[in-house]
């Protein structure tokens, strides 16, 4: 296999149909692949592929590894550094997501244009890696120029894409109605329970990162909503091919 992937792709809940894309594809199972945790989590498969996605060398995490699985952040964002390694310059990520705009609707997709860290951990905490300084700027987690990509060829296909700034919390429990309010009085317009460690982690690194959440559920207004994680999935499958759409084109143009 000769591969030169400069693009990876972190598949999150129910997202996976984009693998499924991914042409001379080899897989890697995460058991099979020295230091890599194991995702625990129904709907991820589990799983690293190398391949092409149209002309493009790829790299993609079928499922990813969360904080609530036990696992401390230097086994969460571990791929990040195996990604910085192999030569990997722009990272797309995707996840399900809770959300508190007034303006959502399930099965909307929100580009993500910052985000709150709420982890109890920072995944930069302890010994520097040289990849980055010790104290890296956030000012644009998100590339501003993928963000406006991705406004562009959402237009052009008549995709409803919303802007939005997410929240990174350690789960397992979905969000209670007080805790949904609260977020979106400190500036969140969707929150989930990944995304965040891997982001700071690839912006240590140099990495380019583009972010998209599907929201998958409501919460924080008058009427309370009961979620459950099959709820969560269906609503994400649903999404997908708009998703997919969207994130193929992007790495396409990119």
């Amino acid at each position: 296999m000769t591969t030169s992937p400069k693009t990876a792709i972190i598949l999150g809940t129910g997202l996976g149909q984009l693998a499924s894309e991914i042409t001379d594809s080899h897989e890697f199972p995460y058991q099979d692949i020295p230091n890599f945790p194991v995702s625990t989590v129904e709907g991820h498969a589990g799983k690293l592929i190398f391949g092409k996605l149209g002309d493009k060398d790829i790299m993609a995490m079928e499922g990813r590894f969360h904080f609530y699985e036990g696992y401390g952040m230097k086994e969460v964002t571990f791929p990040i550094r195996v990604m910085y390694e192999l030569g990997i310059t722009t990272l797309f990520v995707s996840n399900a997501s809770g959300g508190m705009n007034p303006e959502f609707r399930i099965g909307d997709l929100m580009i993500i244009t910052d985000h709150i860290n709420m982890f109890p951990e920072h995944p930069l905490r302890g010994h520097n890696f040289p990849t980055g300084p010790r104290f890296p700027d956030m000012h644009e987690a998100y590339d501003h120029k993928l963000v406006a990509l991705a406004d562009e060829i959402a237009k052009e296909k008549n995709i409803r894409v919303m802007h939005g700034v997410y929240m990174g919390v350690q789960g397992p429990t979905f969000e209670t109605p007080a805790e949904y309010r609260m977020y979106h009085k400190m500036g969140a317009d969707a929150v989930g329970m990944s995304t965040v460690p891997e982001v700071i982690v690839a912006r240590h690194s140099g990495i380019k990162v583009f972010g998209v959440s599907v929201i998958t559920d409501l919460g924080g207004f008058d009427v309370p909503v009961k979620v459950s994680h099959e709820e969560v999935q269906e609503a994400a499958n649903a999404a997908q091919p708009r998703m997919t759409e969207i994130m193929r084109e992007m790495i396409k143009r990119s």
